[in-house]
C-alpha cells in the first residue's frame, strides 16, 4: 500500500526539463506585459519582475498589489505562449503516474488554463486528479505557508504527512516541509538540506521515494 494519499505536483520546469525553454518564453512574457500595460522600460520591467518575484513569491502578486493589474489578463497575456514547440508528449512521465495510488494534484502558481495545457502536450492529463491554481489559491501563492494550507483544504485531505510535494525549487518546499510534508527537488541544482529527496528528473519519483507507486495497478491498465 502506499504511504502517501495526496501526490502535489508542480507544473512548469517540474514535468517537463527546465532546459526545454518554455518557462524562459513565459518570462520573456512578462516583461512584454510590464512594458506593455504599464509603460515602462524593459529594463525597468526586469529590474521589478525580479524585485516582486523575490518579495511575494510571483511576480504577479507584486503587480497585483502595487499596480492593480487584473489578474485573468496577466494570466492569459503571460500563458500564451506556443507550448508545441517547447516540450513533448512524455510517454514514460504518464506511465510513472498511472501507477501512482496517492490523488494526483498540480498545486502551481500559473493558471489553471496553462496547466492544462501543459498536461495535454505531455500527454498526462487523464493522470491528473486534480487542478489547484493561482485562482483556487485565493492568490496565495508558494512560497507563502497560507498557500499550502489552502491547497491542502481544497484536496479534501487533513493530515499533511501524508503529502508528498514535488518542485523544482527549494524554496517553494521548505514550507510545505515544515508542515510535515515529504518534499522532493526535481532538477540538477545542488540539494538542499531541508528537502527529503533530490531527483534530476520527475520520471525518477517512484524509483527514489518509497512506497509511491503500487504494482498491481499497473496490471489493471
Amino acid at each position: 500500500m502506499s504511504n502517501y494519499r495526496v501526490l502535489f505536483l508542480d507544473l512548469d520546469d517540474t514535468l517537463y526539463p527546465s532546459t526545454c525553454g518554455l518557462w524562459q518564453a513565459i518570462s520573456d512574457r512578462i516583461i512584454d506585459f510590464m512594458t506593455d500595460r504599464l509603460d515602462m522600460s524593459a529594463i525597468k520591467a526586469d529590474e521589478l519582475r525580479k524585485e516582486y518575484f523575490l518579495a511575494y513569491g510571483t511576480t504577479f502578486n507584486g503587480l497585483r498589489i502595487h499596480h492593480n493589474v487584473d489578474p485573468l489578463d496577466y494570466l492569459d497575456f503571460v500563458h500564451d505562449v506556443p507550448i508545441d514547440i517547447y516540450i513533448q508528449p512524455d510517454p514514460e512521465l504518464n506511465k510513472m503516474l498511472m501507477s501512482v495510488v496517492a490523488k494526483r494534484v498540480i498545486f502551481t502558481n500559473a493558471s489553471r488554463d496553462h496547466a492544462e495545457r501543459v498536461t495535454r502536450r505531455l500527454g498526462i492529463e487523464k493522470q491528473i486528479d486534480q487542478v489547484i491554481d493561482i485562482i483556487a489559491l485565493d492568490y496565495h501563492n508558494k512560497p507563502k505557508p497560507s498557500a499550502y494550507s489552502r491547497a491542502l483544504s481544497l484536496t479534501g485531505e487533513k493530515d499533511p504527512t501524508t503529502c508528498l510535494l514535488v518542485d523544482d525549487r527549494s524554496r517553494n518546499l521548505i514550507p510545505g516541509g515544515a508542515m510535515g510534508m515529504t518534499t522532493v527537488l526535481v532538477g540538477e541544482q545542488e540539494t538542499d538540506p531541508h528537502v527529503d529527496f533530490h531527483i534530476n528528473l520527475i520520471t525518477q519519483l517512484i524509483l527514489t521515494v518509497p512506497g509511491l507507486d503500487h504494482g498491481a495497478l499497473m496490471d489493471k491498465t
